[in-house]
């Protein structure tokens, strides 16, 4: 049929060929085809809650049962199937163990999940800086002082809440921030969005459960082979109240979950029970096969162990392909493009001086192959301009706080010219990324160091996301 434009257009891409280093790990279904599961006939699977077919939100069934399967995967207490994606787990996570009022430490460069379920719990961040690789002009790790510090400070905080690892890979020193946070006797919420993986192989970093976290949640869809939006929730016993979680997630998820969703959970537990080691084992060595591919390039940089130590890093998840081209004189966004219409490989992200490829079980050898001759190709291209790019220059300083982020977004609002809103409460968020840091929230207030590197930003191409003018000409500030 001809007017089923978004179908076609799927199909059109997935017949296209394309090596895929973004979500969902299971890389166009190519995990699923080599281990013969049949999803061709979705329709038929698409059911609701019937006789026979269990209930997401009392299981006592099929679900029970693959639920527990996961939990002894993942050395859990309890485990919960999420069929609205990690952001209805983080929402839940903070509604479950904060009360409306109550004080959270949150790091700063957080997804913006977290600011939405604040803003629905009612609750009031305590910011946490992260530390900041100027080179690859990204947010790094947050270290076990500062979350001492910001203890100390409000010890009537009812949380910690870390992303671990990072988007990039990055990994803070957890086990420390774990032990920090329960001699406070305080709650650690973990984003492990993208770490479902890590339990796979003692070459990656710990994951979050195993370093002590009370509550994780994971985007099982991101780094395993599993549709996107089919997440889980791991929950060790004894701080977190378990009949309040349950109603939090009955809260945020829709009545009417997809079953699709569900088995994709169910079906990416069954691979990484049978077969996830010997896959994961042939993923990191394809991934130094093809580091030591580029390693000529003397130009390119690749976020990797060298920065252990620094930064507050404790380890690298090098599942996560980050590559610095700033030295070879590139745009990231622009090898990005080169990269997709040239040689059919698509990225997860770019920036000004980065490429961000993310891998897992479901790449094989060919990929990193066609990956490895195509930046060399790249390189060789002499037609594609090399220009010298300087970094630009801020503090990350957080700003003042006006009002709580719930509150803001209730008040009344007024555009003006975002050049003349120094002193100004903003009504909106200013995220660049990278680094993914809020330069502002709403009901922060807007200074003049801000106004300048926004538009220094602006003026090298960098995405700014958060307002409602995406070109940034206004902002909403509050009157």
């Amino acid at each position: 049929m001809k007017k089923l434009g978004i179908l076609n257009e799927l199909i059109k891409y997935s017949n296209g060929n394309v090596v895929s280093f973004h979500v969902p790990g299971h890389k166009n279904g190519k995990i699923f085809e080599k281990y013969n599961i049949d999803i061709n006939n979705i329709g038929r699977l698409d059911i609701t809650e019937i006789p026979g077919s269990d209930n997401l939100h009392a299981p006592d069934g099929m679900i029970k049962d693959a639920q527990e399967k996961a939990k002894r995967f993942y050395g859990s207490d309890y485990t919960f199937f999420l069929i609205n994606g990690t952001t209805c787990g983080i929402i839940s996570m903070i509604m479950a163990v904060t009360n409306p009022g109550d004080k959270i430490i949150v790091q700063r460069d957080c997804h913006k999940s977290v600011i939405s379920g604040m803003i629905l719990a009612d609750v009031a961040p305590i910011y946490v800086k992260p530390e900041i690789c100027s080179k690859f002009l990204l947010s790094m790790a947050i270290t076990p002082q500062s979350i001492e510090k910001a203890l100390e400070k409000h010890p009537d905080a009812k949380a910690v809440i870390i992303t671990y690892p990072s988007y990039y890979g990055i990994c803070s020193d957890i086990e420390k921030i774990a032990q920090v946070v329960h001699r406070h006797n305080k709650i650690l919420i973990v984003d492990e969005a993208h770490g479902a993986h890590l339990k796979l192989s003692n070459r990656l970093p710990i994951s979050a459960l195993d370093a002590g976290a009370d509550i994780v949640v994971q985007s099982t869809h991101k780094t395993l082979p599993s549709f996107t939006q089919s997440s889980m929730m791991h929950v060790r016993d004894g701080k977190i109240d378990i009949d309040k979680l349950k109603f939090m997630l009955s809260l945020n998820q829709s009545s009417s979950p997809s079953y699709l969703l569900i088995a994709s959970l169910d079906i990416a537990m069954s691979i990484i029970e049978e077969e996830g080691k010997f896959l994961i084992e042939k993923l990191i060595d394809n991934i130094c096969d093809f580091k030591r591919q580029i390693s000529g390039i003397q130009e390119l940089s690749v976020i990797s162990q060298e920065i252990f130590g620094k930064y507050g890093v404790k380890d690298i998840d090098e599942t996560k392909l980050t590559i610095n081209f700033r030295t070879l004189g590139i745009k990231g966004t622009q090898v990005e493009e080169i990269l997709r219409t040239k040689y059919a490989i698509q990225l997860e992200t770019a920036d000004i001086y980065n490429i961000l490829a993310i891998t897992s079980i479901g790449n094989d050898k060919n990929d990193f192959l066609r990956f490895s001759r195509a930046i060399k190709g790249i390189y060789d291209d002499r037609k594609t301009p090399h220009r010298t790019m300087e970094n630009p220059e801020f503090s990350f300083a957080i700003p003042d706080m006006e009002f709580l982020p719930r509150e803001a977004i209730y008040r009344e609002k007024t555009s003006i010219p975002f050049i003349k809103s120094n002193g100004k409460i903003s009504g909106e968020y200013i995220i660049p990324y990278p680094p993914g840091i809020p330069l502002i929230c709403p009901g922060e207030i807007i200074n003049e160091e801000i106004i300048k590197y926004v538009e220094l930003l602006k003026n090298l191409g960098i995405r700014i996301i958060g307002l409602r003018d995406e070109s940034l000409n206004t902002i909403n500030v509050i009157q």
